[in-house]
């Protein structure tokens, strides 16, 4: 593979040495007898050459070979792990470099500019924020088409730098989900300035305040800033949902994407925040909030003793209009029951319609029963991470 083509880690140069040329002269071999000429461009000049039978011999002078252009250090350094998602980038080379040449580029892409601060270094300012947990390239062209010293060396070949960002703050990740509306919370920021775009991954300075109290008393002891939670897993779930990610409730790189560009665009929740909570208290009865308010009150059927409803917090995580049900009864007897307007919400336990000659006291196998009609009604407003409260 030639240098051109090749790629190698900064700060190695080849050199070669005792290579013996042959010049041919309308063909005639003229041997060198004296010196020879190395030129700024690395051409060799032949002094006294006649062209002819060697009536005068060819007088060459030597001088050293220009160095190659090597790269001395960079920022973040090769193989560097937990970089600020803010960091800044800088290229610094043995000698002072060309104007007008090829700049280093990043991969992923990351807005941004490049710059030359001093006459050996390159440098990078980013634009937005480097996807926590991400791993980034720097690119640095070499050869004959890449980057040179005002002198003409050469980076001999493409190199090549990577790193990779820290993890993302699991309270900024909070802090986002609030000002785009899947919380019930507001975030509200010590300072009411915009923050710059490559600051969006850092946490700020802040506090959070519930939007309504009607569900507070509900939610607020499951809640805490920075900490893994079920009101902020069903939150994840709902974002993950809508950006058509995997909806495990667990904010990895992919979600850090996505909520680094829906802020950058500033794509909110479009729907509104939901909310249940089933009451075992006889007659047992589910209320549906919609943004803080109770748009559906119904009586509901839980779990027998042998098979309870399990009492907690759980998000949505599946959905379905129609289902054969399948299972054992207590009994020993398999059952195949058609549910309608069904949302899963821990296990095989889900909130779904299914005919009964009445509501109101335990007679399901876990799930939580409806109304049919009624079921129709929620089933709108039980999207993924819609979170379920069965309460004793």
């Amino acid at each position: 593979m030639s240098a051109s083509h090749g790629r190698t880690s900064y700060g190695r140069s080849k050199s070669h040495k005792g290579a013996v040329s042959l010049f041919i002269l309308a063909g005639i071999a003229v041997v060198a007898a004296g010196a020879f000429v190395v030129t700024s461009a690395g051409k060799v000049s032949l002094a006294g050459a006649t062209g002819s039978s060697g009536s005068r011999s060819a007088k060459l002078v030597a001088t050293r070979p220009l160095p190659s252009l090597s790269i001395t250090s960079t920022t973040p350094a090769p193989g560097a792990t937990n970089v600020a998602p803010n960091t800044g980038i800088s290229v610094t080379f043995s000698a002072p470099l060309a104007s007008g040449g090829p700049m280093p580029s990043l991969s992923p892409a990351v807005p941004g500019k490049w710059t030359q601060p001093s006459p050996n270094t390159l440098a990078f300012q980013p634009s937005a924020s480097f996807a926590p947990y991400g791993t980034e390239t720097i690119d640095i062209p070499g050869s004959t088409s890449g980057i040179k010293g005002t002198k003409g060396q050469i980076l001999p070949a493409n190199a090549s730098v990577v790193f990779s960002i820290a993890p993302g703050s699991l309270l900024r990740a909070q802090q986002l989900l609030a000002q785009l509306g899947y919380l019930p919370l507001t975030f509200n920021p010590s300072n009411p300035a915009p923050v710059a775009p490559q600051n969006e991954a850092i946490a700020q300075p802040g506090t959070f305040s519930w939007k309504w109290a009607s569900m507070q008393q509900y939610l607020q002891s499951m809640w805490t800033p920075g900490q893994t939670n079920m009101v902020t897993k069903g939150a994840v779930m709902a974002f993950e949902d809508q950006h058509n990610l995997s909806t495990d409730g667990i904010v990895g790189p992919q979600v850090w994407n996505a909520l680094l560009a829906a802020v950058a665009k500033g794509q909110t929740d479009p729907k509104p925040y939901d909310y249940v909570y089933v009451s075992k208290q006889l007659p047992e009865t589910m209320d549906l909030y919609s943004n803080g308010q109770v748009i559906i009150t119904t009586p509901v059927n839980t779990g027998i003793p042998q098979s309870p409803t399990p009492n907690g917090t759980y998000a949505v995580y599946l959905r379905y209009p129609f289902q054969i049900m399948r299972g054992t009864n207590p009994n020993g007897s398999h059952y195949a029951d058609p549910v309608h307007w069904i949302s899963y919400f821990y296990q095989s336990d889900a909130l779904h319609g299914f005919y009964r000659a009445s509501y109101g006291w335990p007679q399901s196998l876990g799930c939580v029963e409806q109304p049919i009609p009624t079921a129709q009604k929620v089933y709108p407003y039980t999207p993924i991470g819609t979170l379920v409260t069965i309460a004793p």
